[in-house]
């Protein structure tokens, strides 16, 4: 790109800035800046929608609501943890974590990361698109096909362009999305209270121990664990001197603060009625419509698709970055359209032509958490073990300090990743029959018998659905990496 063109790009606004290092004059950013993307990314009524997920766990609103707080701050405290090193080090996530896995190394936890946040905005596109078919049913607009194809058409779009317009745009348009969709929020919480039956509530029966766990996990995947991948992508334009504790702590405030509170009115709500709880497993938020007067219909699906949009630019602009950190080399913002048109054809396969999405969806999740927890205990430990900033020149050199391939950090894990599939199960068989051979841990340490039934295999016991794999990978890799890497670090940071 001349300079005369890349003058030009910058006028109108796009930021072309890649995986490079921040140049220290452009970081003027404050640690408060943090809570604009990740509050307007988790504001979303799709956090109400989430508690008929928790009660499908068969536990009792008080254990839904410890699950949901302990789930929803410490998931998101780890978010970050890991937005430490974007000030650190002035780079996206997993140009960073070259220094745990080393400079080509780090194509291992990229492509999981590539994946995951591939998955999480296709994800949310999708939810956009039902949530549009099924309110403008309810309105008497339609609802059919042509629906489905514009409002696909237009949530990619917009989704896509936000995310090749890059950080600035994307921070200024945050800060717009959360007041509005906030203030929707509150307004369909104001219409539905008296839909909540505190006797109904009440009345939900305590689940196990292994229930609970299960609930837990599916929550930290959900919200902070589904991010944490991308967290230093959005704090690397922080000042140097940028406290730490400052940085974790708005991020911490940003990312929980909404689905927190959105999640145990959630539970209120699906608590109260069976039909609600079912109806979220096939269309969640279009489901959440169904209960609220005509005339807010259109501000609420406006809000709804806002929210989501503003959570998958996230994702998109980051697995942008990520691609890019794989050894793409092409301009950001055209690696932002790339993953936008994967995204617009994921969208389009599951809306029109897959069965189930919700299963296979959560089943994917699962799936990927694990590699995922593995890699963020090994880069959480690693930044523990670093007491200087990073070296911007090694980052990008197999002949640096961090060397191309680290074989503790990728044989950890591997290793955590291998136990933690061994202990978390599909539940979704039917719909995902490609992970039936997760959990084959469980019957050797008899915490768990999987039943061929004919009418559709199952696991008897409490354990199972735990998906203590999760837990396992992230809590084993942390203290594994604690232990064999101390020594390299100090190497690493005394130059040798």
């Amino acid at each position: 790109m001349s300079t005369d063109t890349r003058a030009e790009t910058q006028r109108l606004g796009v930021e072309t800035t890649g995986i490079e290092i921040i140049d220290e004059a452009a970081r003027t950013a404050r640690p408060k800046d943090l809570f604009w993307p990740w509050f307007a990314a988790n504001v979303s009524v799709f956090g109400i929608s989430y508690a008929g997920f928790v009660l499908g766990f068969k536990i009792s609103f008080w254990q839904a609501v410890l699950v949901t707080v302990v789930g929803v701050v410490v998931s998101f405290l780890l978010c970050g943890l890991i937005a430490i090193a974007g000030k650190r080090g002035s780079a996206p996530t997993m140009i960073l974590s070259r220094s745990a896995f080393g400079v080509t190394g780090q194509k291992v936890p990229g492509v999981i990361s590539w994946l995951t946040s591939i998955g999480w905005e296709t994800f949310l596109a999708i939810l956009a698109t039902l949530a549009t078919a099924t309110i403008f049913k309810q309105l008497g607009w339609g609802g059919g096909t042509g629906t489905k194809v514009v409002a696909c058409v237009v949530v990619a779009s917009l989704i896509v362009a936000a995310s090749v317009a890059g950080y600035h745009i994307i921070m200024k348009m945050q800060s717009y999305l959360t007041w509005i969709t906030g203030i929707a929020t509150i307004v369909y919480i104001a219409l539905t209270i008296d839909d909540v039956d505190l006797s109904a509530v009440n009345a939900l029966p305590s689940g196990s121990t292994g229930a609970v766990i299960g609930a837990l996990v599916l929550v930290m995947t959900g919200f902070g664990l589904g991010w944490i991948n991308i967290a230093a992508d959005w704090s690397r334009y922080q000042r140097r001197d940028a406290s730490g504790a400052s940085i974790v702590a708005w991020n911490t405030f940003g990312g929980a603060l909404a689905p927190t509170v959105l999640v145990i009115y959630g539970l209120l709500l699906a608590g109260s009625d069976q039909k609600l709880r079912d109806g979220i497993q096939a269309d969640p938020i279009g489901t959440l419509a169904t209960i609220l007067p005509t005339w807010f219909l259109l501000p609420f699906l406006v809000a709804a698709i806002l929210a989501l949009v503003s959570g998958a630019v996230l994702g998109i602009y980051s697995s942008g970055l990520t691609l890019l950190s794989l050894g793409v080399r092409i301009p950001r913002p055209r690696a932002a359209f790339i993953d936008g048109v994967i995204l617009t054809v994921g969208t389009i396969w599951v809306v029109f032509f897959a069965e189930s999405f919700i299963n296979p969806f959560q089943s994917f999740l699962i799936t990927l958490g694990v590699p995922l927890a593995a890699w963020a205990g090994i880069m959480i430990s690693d930044l523990v073990l670093r007491k200087r900033d990073y070296d911007d020149d090694a980052l990008f050199d197999v002949r640096g300090r961090y060397g191309s391939w680290d074989w503790t950090s990728i044989g950890t894990m591997v290793v955590a990743t291998v136990l933690g599939w061994g202990l978390v199960v599909n539940s979704f068989a039917g719909d995902a029959s490609w992970n039936n051979w997760q959990g084959y841990l469980l019957e050797p340490l008899g915490l768990g018998k999987f039943v061929d039934d004919p009418a559709g295999p199952y696991w008897e016991g409490n354990w199972p659905y735990a998906n203590l794999g999760v837990l396992l990978a992230l809590v084993l890799s942390f203290l594994v990496t604690l232990v064999l890497r101390r020594r390299t670090v100090r190497r690493q940071e005394a130059g040798t």
